[in-house]
């Protein structure tokens, strides 16, 4: 099958192509998820994480999907949730793991998978004292995202926000807002200095 005709069939039918190895097939579903793999990192970007690192997360997750999912299962989940699911957990699990690194104890001799297992932590610990990066793995949804964090923004940062949750490039969030790009840049960027003082002010003050 020629790659330019891949845009006509369902995911789950590419899914099969790429994973039997079909020229370009794989390609062409990454490409076409790749809007879900930034919607999936960019949450997480905004809250103090490297966003091509998290893309990248995402894309392993993505591409673990295409290898592994089995649609003859009948009953099965179709493609795209599967493939949610693949790139969400491994995105978590990067900010998981740097979240580790970061907070790893001085003392060797403390297990550190005990210090931060979620069986040892106090069922009564207030929501704010989790850091930045565990309040956003708590929340489900983009619309929790934006509903918890545009508060402190103006009308515009607030609808910039709302597009870039939704996985928007920066090119389609200015034709949008008619803005042009290095105006979404530093809206963004913003956006994010915002939101790191709002979660610093939350933490300090539980």
């Amino acid at each position: 099958m020629c790659y330019y005709s891949y845009a006509n069939i369902s995911d789950e039918e590419l899914q099969l192509l790429a994973k039997n190895r079909a020229d370009g097939a794989e390609e062409a579903l990454a490409e076409r998820y790749a809007r879900e793999v930034r919607m999936c990192a960019r949450p997480y970007f905004l809250i103090g994480g490297d966003s091509e690192d998290l893309i990248q997360e995402g894309m392993i997750g993505l591409l673990s999907a295409i290898r592994e999912y089995d649609g003859s299962k009948g009953k099965g989940a179709t493609f795209h949730t599967y493939a949610q699911t693949c790139i969400q957990n491994r995105i978590k699990s990067a900010v998981r793991s740097a979240q580790r690194r970061k907070n790893a104890p001085l003392n060797d001799g403390v297990s550190l998978d005990d210090v931060l297992s979620d069986e040892s932590q106090s069922l009564g610990t207030h929501y704010f004292e989790r850091s930045p990066e565990d309040q956003v793995l708590a929340r489900e949804t983009e619309q929790e995202v934006f509903s918890a964090y545009s508060r402190c923004l103006s009308k515009l940062e607030a609808e910039m926000l709302r597009l870039y949750l939704n996985g928007l490039s920066y090119g389609e969030m200015a034709a949008m807002t008619g803005r042009d790009v290095k105006a979404v840049d530093n809206a963004v960027q913003r956006i994010r200095r915002k939101l790191a003082k709002q979660s610093s002010g939350e933490n300090s003050s539980s």
